[in-house]
């Protein structure tokens, strides 16, 4: 096995609430929900696999446009700050939460400062969470940034490269997992994603187990990852 095998990074693309809820004739209340709290399980899982990193897709700038969009804040209304506290407080969660907040509703953007300020010493696991996040805006963010502060940066330093991303300081992910059927990156954190090693999952995000979770980790361990092609 390659020593590049060490497992430290996971991210995630969580799709199928809505056609989970649709296939189990529920509303998409429902879906979300359980979508929500099958988060949590993943949180805990991760913590039992002592991963240093967990990063999860769970709003893209492109669904934020949708007409669900006000389920999806309900959802956080009624249960974001209780689930999350608990892994802060009882489980040693540190939380980011990344991407544009710029027309997210001031108490949206009242929790989600809360969580992150709250959690910032805390190191059992970092649990970045991309919400209202697009690749191609958070390119439009790191080119904006250089300009309006006139940044140098030394191109020859790889690390003052990664910073002006929003995970970029972080090691990249050792794995990508999208369920849901779709075998497509879907405009998510690709500058992180040069080495990542992808599955793709039929299985709806409220169906995802743990169970398959350690499948693809222990294939995951069968790979030799070596960097080029």
């Amino acid at each position: 096995m390659s020593l590049l095998n060490n497992l430290e990074h996971i991210a995630l693309i969580l799709d199928g609430n809505k056609r989970w809820a649709k296939l189990n004739n529920y509303s998409n209340k429902l879906g979300y929900t359980k979508g929500f709290e099958n988060i949590k399980k993943l949180v805990q899982y991760a913590l039992y696999k002592k991963l240093n990193y967990l990063t999860i897709f769970a709003l893209s700038s492109e669904n934020y446009k949708r007409s669900s969009i006000n389920i999806i804040y309900n959802i956080i209304y009624d249960n974001f700050s209780k689930t999350f506290e608990d892994l802060i407080h009882e489980e040693g969660v540190r939380i980011n939460i990344f991407g544009s907040r710029e027309k997210l509703p001031k108490k949206l953007k009242e929790i989600f400062e809360k969580i992150e300020k709250t959690s910032e010493k805390n190191k059992n696991l970092n649990l970045n969470i991309a919400f209202n996040y697009g690749f191609k805006d958070e390119i439009k963010y790191v080119l904006q940034k250089v300009l309006k502060t006139k940044t140098k940066i030394n191109l020859n330093k790889q690390k003052n490269i990664d910073k002006l991303f929003f995970i970029g300081s972080l090691p990249e992910p050792d794995i990508l997992i999208r369920t849901g059927g779709y075998k497509r990156l879907s405009n998510f954190i690709m500058y992180n994603l040069t080495y990542t090693e992808l599955f793709f999952t039929d299985t709806l995000w409220p169906d995802f187990s743990e169970k398959e979770l350690n499948s693809i980790i222990n294939q995951y361990h069968q790979i030799d990852r070596k960097y080029g092609l």
